[in-house]
């Protein structure tokens, strides 16, 4: 016999219809770049990730499945350079996208 939570939240997974979570990182990355712009806010991890997020002759990777795979890396970086505004994009993606 099962047995349902009566606390339980519909399933955010059921559908992203109407969300845009292309968008939300490719705006992401727009707010990433603009960091890593300003002098002494790169390090050896941005380049890497630079290179990975330029791809290769044969794919290229897309926003959402590099900020999925680096989601802690994106907020510490966020944090130490107090982001408020993409910090909390970097939330709703992960909420709604990840």
């Amino acid at each position: 016999m099962s047995q349902q939570c009566a606390c339980r939240k519909a399933d955010r997974y059921v559908s992203f219809q109407d969300i845009d979570c292309a968008g939300n990182a490719r705006r992401l990355m727009e707010y990433l770049d603009r960091q890593l712009a300003i002098p002494g806010r790169s390090n050896a991890f941005w380049e890497y990730f630079a290179k990975k997020r330029a791809g290769n002759a044969v794919t290229k990777p897309d926003d959402l499945f590099l900020i999925h795979s680096n989601i802690n890396q994106f907020r510490d970086f966020f944090e130490h350079w107090n982001d408020g505004e993409a910090l909390g994009l970097l939330l709703q993606i992960e909420e709604e996208c990840c």
